[in-house]
């Protein structure tokens, strides 16, 4: 900082303040300002004006590690940033440095971008082991104090129960960059996610909850920069409290926190949950070769895991350079104090934690009974909203899925690896497609957990979108500068028969029915479906498994092309599970008989070949065999509604012929009911015509057929 854009003899007056809340808190008359650092030995506030002109004051109390005091002058808009002043000894873990702005790991606006250069790292380029002395404040972006009022009127959480709920994972420029109903000045933002258009279209798929991707302020890679790409996925966080400006429409500083409260409460009007996609198992500032933007510069000891022989270098479990260290008190608090403040102040419903297993790393292996999952059991708010593990990470044992506590649910990867198999033909899927179908109880029940525990999907924003997991045998990331290296390679994808677009009407009518099977099987399979946005209109990536780096029309939503076809399919098999409990059982199958009053005794659920019989356990073992029909019984559900009143429904019976050839299913006999009404076919309209006990039914090549009995 030039000592002519800096206030050396401020003429304002900082009182003591208080400890508490950490982070900037304004009371209609002032700013209390808190920030922990073990390590510090003085702590300067500074304050920024409209012309960045700096007025530094020394916080004057500290409490605890935390170091306070109160601006009575300071109100809503105000940037402002912190110069630590302690030891720098990155072998010790140490690395203070007051000539390095850094950023409140409590903010919770934040306004401005950084600029990539020397002055944001604590050494000089070439030479890791230098203390470089530059003054950053000019290259980095400043916290706001934020006015916490907003008018939430009768704003009140959906509270949709697990069972009912059906997700829609998007990201918010890519859902709404393009569609032609949205004016064009708020196209990508929060505001755009509120708007009528993007409402009616999740209402009409039967959405009750969209996940958004990460909205935490992140920071574009310098590198990525350098290749004129961005950060677009935003999985580099920075700040745990405060909404990313770069979605919002408004122009004022921390403006863009009531756009997105705005977007919340028009959400909770239509029924729709919240989800925030975070990440609190690294942060932005990487390895021991980062930048200094924040909590390296507060303390960096405590908020992150250090290699115990060498403190020099990070310990990465997320493949991003760092692991946050949730062994520590400060950092576990942090995150507590972040996930408290997104649902009792900005309300949203609940979130899905990104790597997951790295926060159960409490010392080097995941424990599942570490600090942080203790905390979130105990605490009265978090505990209370949705829950979602991404059950793995990168570091040794950091596949989970299954193993986290009775209170999350998970994403279940084993599920899409399964349903991607069976349906691309592999052999000896049938079994476990079957187990994934009604639920995954062989990784649920065992813990207490219910069918609702598995979040279902076959795609995510991280892989190939469904019509290309259709139309694509191998990925095609050219785009992303890094000689299609990344990315996974095995996708467990199928072309149909072409590598990419083609005129073959046969390969374009298969990859069609092969995208109405795998919503028909996400839809109708015990647990909670997650559809990837655009998936429903027919959305691709030209082959890119990784467009974490495109922000641009590879990876946005084209509303102007969408498959209006796909579209209507998808929502009317979304209506089936909507208005059919036994698609949402609230219980695992237990197969056990259902004894009714003057009818037959029938199981809650059956397996039949297509001949009929009950499987065998030789069929279920014959490798070749992608045939099978599965009986749910509408009679046979142990549930009661909110009244406690029995839970019951029509009964179904669920064709899946994943053959290259069609199959000839024959239906129950009369106790299972006296007729047979198709309503749901990938592969054509289905005839509504109501077919007899015992008739034959041609299931075409490739195909589900979904029909609903009938007892006269």
């Amino acid at each position: 900082m030039n000592p002519a854009e800096q206030n050396m003899e401020p003429e304002l007056e900082i009182w003591r303040g208080k400890a508490y809340p950490l982070g900037a808190t304004y009371d209609g008359s002032g700013t209390n300002f808190a920030l922990f650092s073990e390590v510090a030995e003085r702590v300067e506030l500074c304050l920024f004006d409209a012309d960045g002109v700096e007025t530094r004051l020394t916080l004057p109390e500290v409490d605890g590690f935390v170091w306070h005091g109160f601006v009575p002058s300071v109100e809503p808009g105000q940037r402002y940033g912190y110069r630590v002043h302690g030891p720098y000894d990155p072998a010790a873990g140490h690395r203070c440095n007051p000539n390095k702005l850094v950023l409140d790991p409590y903010a919770k606006a934040i306004n401005g971008s950084f600029t990539w250069g020397q002055p944001l790292f604590s050494y000089n380029f070439g030479d890791p082991d230098s203390r470089n002395d530059d003054d950053s404040a000019a290259n980095m972006p400043k916290a706001v104090v934020i006015n916490p009022y907003f008018d939430w009127g009768v704003d009140h959480p959906p509270k949709h129960e697990y069972a009912d709920t059906v997700i829609y994972e998007a990201h918010v420029k890519g859902l709404t960059e393009t569609h032609p109903d949205i004016p064009e000045q708020i196209r990508g933002t929060y505001a755009a996610v509120a708007h009528p258009v993007i409402i009616e279209h999740l209402q009409s798929l039967g959405v009750t909850a969209i996940e958004l991707m990460p909205v935490h302020h992140f920071v574009n890679d310098s590198g990525l920069i350098d290749k004129g790409l961005s950060n677009y996925w935003g999985y580099n966080t920075i700040g745990f409290l405060a909404p990313d400006p770069k979605y919002s429409s408004s122009p004022t500083p921390g403006g863009h926190v009531q756009e997105f409260k705005a977007m919340v409460r028009a959400l909770h009007e239509a029924n729709i949950e919240v989800i925030l996609d975070v990440v609190y198992n690294h942060t932005a500032e990487g390895n021991h070769m980062g930048p200094t933007l924040s909590m390296r510069g507060i303390d960096n000891a405590a908020y992150y895991r250090l290699v115990d022989d060498d403190k020099r270098y990070y310990m990465d479990y997320t493949g991003t350079g760092n692991s946050l260290n949730v062994g520590h008190p400060h950092s576990l608090q942090l995150i507590m104090d972040s996930l408290r403040y997104w649902v009792t102040e900005m309300h949203v419903d609940g979130f899905r934690f990104d790597l997951a297993a790295t926060l159960a790393r409490e010392f080097y292996d995941v424990d599942r009974l570490s600090a942080f999952f203790e905390l979130v059991q105990q605490d009265p708010i978090v505990s209370q909203v949705k829950l979602i593990a991404e059950p793995w990470d990168v570091g040794p044992g950091g596949y989970q899925v299954g193993n986290f506590p009775p209170l999350w649910t998970e994403w279940n990867g084993k599920y899409r690896d399964t349903v991607r198999d069976y349906w691309r033909g592999e052999p000896a899927t049938l079994d476990e497609f079957a187990s994934r179908l009604t639920g995954s109880a062989d990784l649920y029940e065992q813990t207490g957990r219910r069918p609702f525990a598995s979040i279902n999907f076959v795609t995510a924003h991280d892989g190939f979108t469904l019509r290309d997991l259709v139309s694509y045998n191998e990925k095609h990331n050219a785009a992303n500068g890094e000689d299609n290296r990344d990315g996974e390679s095995n996708n467990k994808s199928w072309n149909c028969g072409a590598e990419g677009p083609t005129e073959d009407p046969a390969i374009n009518a298969l990859r069609a029915r092969q995208q109405r099977n795998f919503l028909t099987t996400l839809l109708l399979s015990q647990g909670v479906p997650m559809i990837s946005h655009g998936d429903e209109l027919g959305r691709t990536q030209q082959g890119n498994n990784n467009v974490y780096c495109q922000d641009n029309a590879l990876s946005w939503i084209d509303w102007e092309s969408a498959d209006t076809d796909l579209l209507e399919f998808a929502r009317s098999v979304s209506a089936v599970r909507s208005a059919h409990p036994v698609f949402r059982r609230r219980r695992f199958f237990n197969g056990r008989p259902v004894r009714e009053a003057g009818a037959a005794a029938l199981p809650d659920i059956a397996w039949l070949a297509p001949d009929g019989s009950d499987m065998t356990t030789e069929d279920w073992e014959t490798g070749y065999a992608k045939s099978v029909a599965v009986y749910l019984n509408g009679q046979g559900i142990p549930d009661t509604d909110v009244r406690g009143q029995r839970v019951v429904d029509d009964s179904f019976l669920l064709c899946f012929n994943a053959h290259y050839e069609a199959i000839e299913f024959t239906l129950p006999p009369e106790e299972f009911g006296t007729s047979w009404v198709p309503i749901v076919s990938s592969a054509a309209n289905p005839d509504d015509e109501p077919l007899a006990p015992g008739a034959r039914v041609n299931v075409e090549a490739r195909a589900v057929l979904v029909l609903q009995a009938h007892q006269d």
